[in-house]
């Protein structure tokens, strides 16, 4: 396999179909199961993705046990809701995979008004905000998708556990001077209960998570 793509999943049995099918040869979709309830790990099994329990809850612990777990020399992180068509992963992974870059973000581009609340923009706008003016990478989203080195992300050793696990990831891969490339990315209405960007709760929590971060 060329990629191993994590899909951090939270009750997401109504997406997993989509999702799966648009998966393409040569990468292999780690079905990192948070503790859903809807038999979200069942359904991904049946449709042949690997399937990996993280009883620790929290998007970041997710991600995280996704990328220990992996075993293709690059790893893609990305949403299991059918917000992101994982069909055109190796293409937005291209600049990592000829060497041109060390890491590969995307920016969103919602298809619809709906596919990105305002209120989770403007936070979202906020922080891309700090995190450009702090290290000066050209970054405007802080996104779900993203793919690099296998070995070096690891090496990033990052410490959140919750939803400032991308920002996180940024921050110390700007430290050590990483070439980080931000790409387009359409961005569609979700699947089912959104956990964070559709509340005003779950934005809320995400922001307190991201500056927690920036404050580290």
């Amino acid at each position: 396999m060329v990629i191993d793509l994590v899909l951090p999943c939270l009750n997401e049995v109504g997406a997993l179909e989509w999702v799966l099918g648009r998966v393409p040869a040569g990468v292999n979709p780690i079905v990192v199961d948070n503790g859903s309830h809807d038999g979200s790990a069942e359904q991904a099994a049946r449709l042949g993705a690997q399937v990996l329990q993280c009883p620790t809850r929290g998007y970041g612990a997710a991600c995280h046990a996704g990328l220990l777990a992996a075993t293709a020399d690059h790893v893609a992180f990305c949403d299991c809701d059918c917000s992101i068509d994982p069909s055109g992963l190796l293409g937005f992974a291209e600049p990592v995979l000829n060497g041109n870059a060390d890491l590969v973000v995307g920016r969103r581009r919602p298809s619809t008004r709906s596919s990105w609340p305002l209120h989770a923009r403007c936070a979202n706008a906020i922080l891309s905000w700090q995190l450009r003016r702090r290290t000066g990478v050209v970054v405007h989203d802080i996104g779900p998708l993203r793919v690099g080195r296998r070995a070096a992300l690891i090496d990033l050793a990052q410490q959140d556990r919750r939803s400032g696990y991308p920002l996180e990831t940024i921050l110390l891969a700007a430290r050590q001077s990483w070439r980080i490339v931000e790409a387009d990315v359409e961005y569609q209405p979700r699947v089912g209960r959104s956990k964070v960007t559709g509340t005003l709760r779950g934005t809320s929590q995400a922001i307190r998570d991201m500056s927690a971060v920036l404050a580290r």
